[in-house]
């Protein structure tokens, strides 16, 4: 003996759409883990992005707040001490965290057109953490600076 959908009391778009459901959800149960970075990780990220160049200290300030109340939008801006000249500037900024669930969190590229090595973004964290920006100059020497974001609540882990 064969039901039909109709008599279950389903239509064919509802059918379709629990089917669609079912498996989005066995998808997600498949292929989310707690999958989270870690200072070694991040240290990983750090040394194949430097390519084992040295990292100098300084010319690099983040400014982020100390305590983010939320960490679903927490607000960050990176600068750097550069005059934007044809010789001499700012030609990224890689920004990396050492607590999400993947360290890179962004890059940004400029050109001595650009007048001024600054961002502004904001950025999601999932926890209390590190917040590493790299800056590699035009002539391949590359600065670093950190700034530590305590998260009380919320962001993309927890």
């Amino acid at each position: 003996m064969t039901t039909s959908l109709a008599n279950k009391g389903l239509n064919r778009r509802e059918a379709l759409t629990a089917i669609g459901g079912a498996t989005m959800a066995l998808a997600a149960v498949v292929t989310v883990g707690p999958a989270m970075a870690s200072p070694k990780s991040a240290q990983k990220a750090l040394a194949k992005l430097t390519g084992g160049r040295a990292v100098k200290k300084g010319r690099v300030k983040l400014k982020l707040p100390p305590i983010a109340e939320n960490g679903n939008t927490v607000p960050m801006t990176i600068s750097v001490d550069s005059p934007m000249t044809a010789g001499d500037y700012v030609k990224a900024i890689h920004v990396l965290a050492d607590g999400n669930p993947t360290p890179d969190v962004a890059s940004f590229f400029f050109t001595p057109a650009s007048g001024k090595a600054q961002v502004t973004t904001r950025i999601r964290m999932a926890k209390t953490q590190n917040i590493i920006a790299v800056a590699e100059m035009s002539n391949g020497s590359l600065y670093q600076g950190s700034k530590n974001v305590k998260v009380t609540i919320g962001g993309c882990g927890g």
